[in-house]
């Protein structure tokens, strides 16, 4: 992958299509120390093409937040050349953009759903809209309701077959490496942390349910799929110890495609990792990849038990994408592998603010 330093100021999103193409959305800010007020942020976007040895930088459709209001914009991309960005603060928050062309355009688009459709379709994200993109002022929000990012037009559709879970649904972006695509929420009975698996772009889905260590309702779940194996992080407040931002209650593991699953990490009031920041990384064999708040972590046993490593090139906050997984670490610093076993080191950004 190649590196952008060239590219002004700092990347906060970045993506990539299954075929290696990807955008960066940068910001290059200017403070005000005595009058934060009067600050601002210039944003751009950074385009890699299909095969490209380069970057090439493109105007951003986003609007320049001031001091105060800080950078949040969110990122999709859809497949190759095409991304959907939502602005996500002040009076643009309510509305999106996409690009079909590798940035050289941009079309608006809203935030509500236009349609129905029957399955995902190839290169689509999925959404709801309890989370990004934020529900309009003054309508409910459908928690049970997934939204498929269209590549075609980049409008938002509902898909038409729902996974069987209750409460708050928490779909992954994008698709797992063997296809399949995860969505969390609550077992329908028992009320517990509960996942959905669809192999078939959305038309059906199988649910499961996790062993929970705790009584109290959690945040979400985040699947990854490794080989022969997949991975559960269960999310959410700790039941003892000192608070975490980013609080991991278990790792989950299953062998059987998501049917059954075994509870191989249980967080403790002091035994790390205590924290997950993004997904778990699934490696070689038995090998998975944890990044938290206080280190990175690595376990040879399948999450049983975990070691500090810090010379493992997955460290940072980890992500799922078309490509594999994408991992930020120091300021300007990302890495990327399609197997959790070889990574590829790339910067973006001057990094000068």
């Amino acid at each position: 992958m190649p590196s952008g330093r060239e590219l002004p100021g700092s990347a906060h999103m970045v993506g990539f299509a299954a075929d290696g193409s990807g955008f960066a959305l940068l910001a290059k800010c200017v403070q005000d120390t005595g009058q934060p007020e009067n600050g601002f942020c210039r944003q751009y976007v950074g385009v890699r093409d299909k095969g490209a040895r380069s970057w090439r930088l493109r105007e951003a459709p986003l609007a320049d937040p001031s001091g105060t209001d800080g950078v949040s914009a969110d990122l999709r991309v859809l497949g190759s050349g095409r991304a959907w960005v939502h602005e996500s603060v002040g009076d643009h928050r309510f509305r999106t953009w996409f690009t079909a062309d590798g940035g050289r355009s941009w079309q608006a688009r809203g935030v509500r759903p236009e349609g129905v459709v029957r399955s995902i379709a190839k290169g689509a994200a999925l959404s709801t809209l309890c989370g990004y993109p934020t529900v309009p002022d003054g309508e409910a929000c459908a928690k049970d309701q997934l939204l498929v990012m269209s590549p075609d037009d980049g409008r938002l559709r509902v898909l038409g077959q729902r996974p069987p879970l209750a409460g708050l649904l928490s779909p992954a972006a994008y698709a797992e490496p063997d296809g399949s695509w995860w969505v969390s929420g609550k077992h329908p009975v028992t009320g517990g942390p509960a996942v959905a698996v669809s192999r078939d772009a959305g038309r059906t889905w199988q649910a499961s349910v996790l062993d929970s260590p705790a009584k109290k309702p959690g945040w979400d779940v985040r699947v990854s799929v490794g080989d022969g194996v997949v991975y559960a992080a269960e999310t959410g407040e700790l039941p003892a110890g000192e608070a975490v931002k980013n609080p991991l209650r278990a790792v989950h593991r299953s062998r059987d495609g998501g049917r059954t699953w075994e509870r191989t990490w249980t967080t403790g009031a002091v035994r790390e990792p205590r924290s997950l920041t993004g997904v778990l990384v699934p490696g070689a064999g038995d090998t998975l990849l944890l990044g938290a708040e206080r280190g990175h972590y690595t376990s040879v046993d399948g999450g049983r038990t975990f070691d500090v490593t810090s010379s493992d090139p997955a460290t940072g906050h980890a992500s799922t994408i078309p490509l594999g997984r994408l991992v930020s670490g120091d300021p300007c610093t990302y890495r990327i592998s399609a197997d959790g076993v070889r990574w590829s080191t790339f910067t973006l950004g001057t990094c000068d603010d």
